[in-house]
């Protein structure tokens, strides 16, 4: 189990489950949780011993967002400052949401409560997002003046279209799970006391390949929007040489091949 003040994990059968740790304030993100999260991730990433990756909340709520503290303190600095440090905390945040999106083995959100404004952008950096009944999402960042500033703008779109997604930013407005997965938002449906359980099981089903080549196609395919269908077979060839050296490769031809004989 983590030592952290705000971030719980544990590792069970090679699955890491992350949960956000502050349900006093609804798993509000604030710097200390977001340099937390990021701290774990890195050592997740690294940890040969991990498989795959399940993040979810501590409490009623998966993520409520932004921490409002924040945003009061920073309506209270020189206003010649909020500019410069708005954007330098905006910039880690951006360094830690694209570090969720890109690490090299499957993610998973498990969204067992509300997940809104820079929680929805959380749970949309993730590869696969399954929700509790008790689920809630919502971009509601449009209710403080703000825009999605988590992602939300890029991941959004994939999952749902350009129109739709404008729709849901522009408005703001509450999707209930029924909804999210009607709209391809998201990706399961559940009752919350099997939610964990759940999204730990399909974590495993996801990751009971070749680590090399589950990290491979996984950076190609969050790629795949952006390039041309050439440059995608490009990397393709190059990915597959790399394959081609791999243990799990080789164990897998040979094991094959003596099957065919008996």
């Amino acid at each position: 189990m983590s030592t952290a003040q705000y971030i719980d994990v544990s590792v069970a059968d090679t699955i890491a489950t992350v949960a956000l740790n502050r349900p006093d304030v609804r798993n509000a993100i604030n710097d200390a949780l977001r340099t937390e999260l990021m701290a774990t991730l890195e050592r997740l990433a690294n940890d040969s011993d991990v498989r795959a990756i399940v993040l979810t909340g501590k409490g009623a709520a998966f993520c409520a967002g932004g921490d409002i503290a924040g945003m009061q303190q920073r309506l209270n600095e020189p206003p010649g400052q909020i500019a410069f440090n708005g954007w330098k905390r905006q910039k880690r945040t951006h360094q830690g949401m694209s570090f969720l999106h890109g690490i090299s083995k499957p993610t998973i959100a498990a969204v067992n409560g509300a997940a809104v404004g820079l929680g929805c952008d959380l749970a949309l950096a993730c590869d696969f997002i399954i929700a509790s009944e008790r689920a809630v999402f919502a971009m509601s960042f449009i209710h403080r003046g703000l825009i999605p500033d988590g992602g939300g703008m890029y991941y959004l779109p994939r999952r749902v279209g350009l129109a739709r997604a404008k729709e849901l930013i522009f408005t703001g407005r509450r999707i209930e799970p029924e909804e999210a997965l009607h709209i391809g938002m998201i990706d399961r449906v559940t009752k919350a006391d099997t939610l964990l359980a759940e999204a730990q099981q399909w974590a495993a089903s996801l990751s009971q390949g070749s680590p090399t080549a589950l990290a491979l196609s996984k950076g190609i395919l969050d790629e795949s929007f952006e390039l041309s269908c050439e440059q995608v077979l490009a990397l393709s060839r190059e990915a597959q040489a790399i394959c081609y050296t791999t243990t799990e490769h080789r164990q897998s031809v040979a094991a094959f091949l003596d099957k065919s004989k008996k």
